[in-house]
């Protein structure tokens, strides 16, 4: 079993900074860097490294707990700290040269990636020529390297490509009006990659690493995908509940308001037993069809759960929700954007695969 490495706590401590520069990074659509700094040495970006480079090679219930409270007082801050560790179980995928080149200096090397394939990777003498431009690569102003997929047209032959951060050019086009201090942008890449930093999708996704046996470098992508993108918005749902009672403590209302307020947490309550279940499920390292549907659709239901909750808990305070000062309108933004994720979405994550599993492939 996993051991606990102390990150729910090391969360915790920092939450304060955290809060603190939430409105300001909104605002400016930039996380602070002492906020990322802090979240480094928390021990997010190191918490799926492998343990023979200094990484936490931990559990996904601790990483879980630890973004959601994270995301209590910023969703950005908990998005750059949930991909940047997802990102570490990625490249522990990679060779074991290309992992000494990203992690030889010490685990805290930060990761972004871009899942999506895209562009174009032409085989050469020791590599790969990889050019094209990949979206949605959130954290990667902060970031050290980045793992691009590629190329276009055929997941099932696709790789991975890791590249530094130097190689890459940013085009600025993350202009969410939710979760806006991420940095999603776009990067640009034209460069040699060689051999030992490319590894094959198919080995991600089906958990198939021929470098490690550790339960977080083995599980399917159908079994942790979802746990990247859901604590954030756990996290935002909490946090916009807290900013709802607060708010409404300070002024008058009518019952049906409490009503609204009540429904709404125990909505969050749910999701959070959803999400908590799934992480279990992961740790546990026994996947089956039926808990791999399963997987994706809690994660799906809980995010539906959140977007329903946070919207509840805006209408329940009225224009009050809505005003600048307030921090519920940003949490609102930010569970509304995150839950929107193609991870998230009850259509496309959850429907196909379990009613698969219900009906069965005769149907």
């Amino acid at each position: 079993m996993t051991t606990d490495t102390g990150l729910i706590q090391a969360a915790e401590k920092i939450r304060p900074l955290v809060a603190e520069h939430a409105a300001q990074a909104d605002r400016e659509r930039q996380l602070a860097p002492e906020v990322v700094a802090a979240l480094k040495e928390a021990g997010f970006a190191r918490h799926f490294v492998p343990s023979r480079w200094g990484g936490a090679e931990a559990s996904f219930g601790e990483v879980t707990q630890a973004i959601a409270s994270i995301g209590e007082e910023c969703a950005n801050a908990a998005w750059f700290a949930s991909l940047s560790a997802y990102a570490g179980r990625f490249g522990a995928f990679l060779p074991e040269q290309g992992q000494a080149e990203i992690w030889g200096g010490g685990p805290d090397s930060v990761i972004v990636a871009a899942l999506v394939p895209a562009g174009a990777a032409e085989e050469v003498q020791g590599g790969f020529h990889v050019k094209g431009r990949w979206g949605y690569c959130s954290g990667i102003d902060f970031a050290d390297w980045a793992l691009i997929c590629g190329p276009a047209g055929d997941r099932a032959q696709a790789k991975f490509f890791a590249v530094p951060r130097k190689a890459c050019t940013i085009l600025p086009t993350w202009d969410s009006v939710g979760l806006r201090a991420t940095t999603s942008h776009t990067i640009e890449v034209d460069t040699f990659v060689p051999s030992h930093m490319v590894f094959a999708f198919g080995q991600m996704a089906s958990g198939r690493n021929p470098y490690s046996q550790a339960g977080c470098h083995t599980a399917p992508i159908r079994a942790v995908g979802n746990l990247a993108f859901i604590p954030p918005a756990l996290g935002a749902g909490t946090g916009a509940l807290n900013a709802a009672v607060a708010a409404l403590r300070a002024k008058p209302h009518h019952s049906d308001v409490d009503t609204l307020l009540v429904r709404a947490s125990a909505q969050i309550d749910a999701a959070r037993l959803l999400v908590e279940r799934n992480a279990v499920v992961a740790d546990a390292g026994v996947f089956s069809d039926e808990l791999l549907a399963r997987s994706e659709r809690d994660a799906a239901l809980a995010g539906e759960l959140l977007n329903e909750a946070v919207g509840a808990l805006i209408r329940a305070c009225g224009t009050t929700g809505f005003s600048e000062s307030q921090s519920l309108q940003r949490f609102w933004r930010d569970t509304t954007c995150a839950t929107s994720h193609v991870a998230l979405r009850f259509e496309t994550a959850a429907v196909k695969f379990y009613s698969a599993f219900l009906l069965g492939d005769g149907r």
